[in-house]
């Protein structure tokens, strides 16, 4: 996002914590952002970890908030959003408050004793004095419309560089790193093992579409965020343990040559405030199969990219089986690929970052 910004000719920063980063990983990112001409400053955290508390972090902002003419907030709940909307009203800067789904009730009501401390002492505040909201979908905005407290939103969706997606590898990557594929049909999921990703709908729902559909294969890719062990279980009380595979985490060219093998791409989240998945899958001309909670559905929908279904069992076991039967594959993975090009790519989604940005900095007092 800051660098599809910064390519329009603005100075972008970004000033964030060490918050899950890998040894070497910030040496790395800064030296990629700085190539995109983005000012990346990562800090160290201190206790309570909980909430990504930096007091080093705080007095920078303080520090650069001053020096602009818009800062963009991103999350809730944390001690970066206390700190850099505390430095905007010091400093009379306007802000942009991206809540990244936490707002979805599904999402809000989760550890709801615990978020309702930090409104009280915190966030409700933040939210209210936000210049703007910024929403990744409208079903987003539409869902936190009860917890907004009355600030406006904006829709800005999530962005792709295509030019990363142009050049696919050639099939069977997959296949011939993990023979027991053979030449089954893909069913790709390709996210966070997380409780939310509806992985405990995905494997039952496989399962009973292999009842119907006998060459079929679940490739299951991404890091362990808590639901491995679960989704293992689940497999093997279905016993179809000779038809699924673990890939974990994946670098960007192993990512593509999932996408190249995969017939489909499931994803039936419970909650799901944009999907960048998704978008990638369809950059890849993959058609998706995704609940009625990843909150572009209605994108999908409207342009024939893949079907939606409800989060339960029976729904998502007939989007495989549908998909998989699927005459015009093909032309449906051209139409995602189309709706991509056309929504979801950086450089006009930059156009209205820009433009957002400039009505909120004009509001700023002289």
């Amino acid at each position: 996002m800051a660098r599809a910004v910064a390519r329009r000719g603005h100075h972008m920063a970004i000033y964030t914590t060490d918050r899950a980063l890998a040894p070497g990983e910030g040496e790395r990112l800064q030296k990629a952002a700085a190539r995109d001409k983005v000012d990346l400053r990562i800090f160290p955290q201190q206790a309570p970890r909980l909430l990504a508390t930096s007091w080093p972090l705080a007095r920078a902002l303080d520090a650069a908030v001053s020096q602009s003419d818009v800062v963009h907030i991103h999350s809730l709940y944390l001690f970066h959003v206390w700190a850099a909307a505390r430095a905007c009203r010091r400093h009379g800067v306007p802000y942009l408050l991206r809540p990244h789904g936490t707002l979805d009730p599904y999402l809000w009501n989760r550890h709801r004793l615990r978020k309702a401390v930090m409104e009280w002492a915190f966030q409700d505040r933040v939210i209210r004095e936000a210049a703007a909201l910024h929403y990744t979908a409208a079903e987003e905005m539409k869902l936190a419309e009860p917890y907004a407290h009355g600030a406006p939103g904006v829709v800005i969706p999530n962005g792709l560089d295509l030019s990363e997606y142009a050049d696919l590898p050639p099939p069977g990557r997959v296949r011939t790193e993990h023979p027991e594929i053979g030449n089954r049909r893909i069913v790709l999921f390709l996210s966070r093992l997380n409780f939310k990703k509806g992985l405990d709908l995905l494997v039952p729902a496989f399962a009973e579409a292999c009842r119907s559909v006998n060459d079929l294969h679940l490739v299951i890719a991404g890091p362990d965020d808590g639901m491995k062990p679960q989704t293992e279980r689940l497999i093997a009380e279905a016993r179809i343990g000779s038809r699924v595979t673990f890939l974990g985490m994946l670098d960007h060219v192993q990512k593509l040559a999932a996408f190249r093998d995969a017939t489909l791409f499931a994803l039936p989240s419970y909650s799901e405030n944009f999907g960048i998945a998704v978008v990638e899958a369809m950059a890849c001309g993959v058609p998706v199969a995704i609940s009625d909670k990843v909150n572009i559905w209605r994108e999908v929908q409207d342009a024939g990219a893949g079907l939606v279904a409800s989060t339960t069992v029976p729904a998502v076991a007939r989007q495989i089986v549908q998909l998989a039967r699927e005459p015009d594959l093909d032309g449906m993975g051209a139409r995602g690929r189309h709706l991509v090009e056309q929504r979801f790519a950086w450089d006009k989604i930059a156009q209205d970052l820009e433009s957002v940005y400039r009505s909120l900095a004009a509001k700023r007092p002289s």
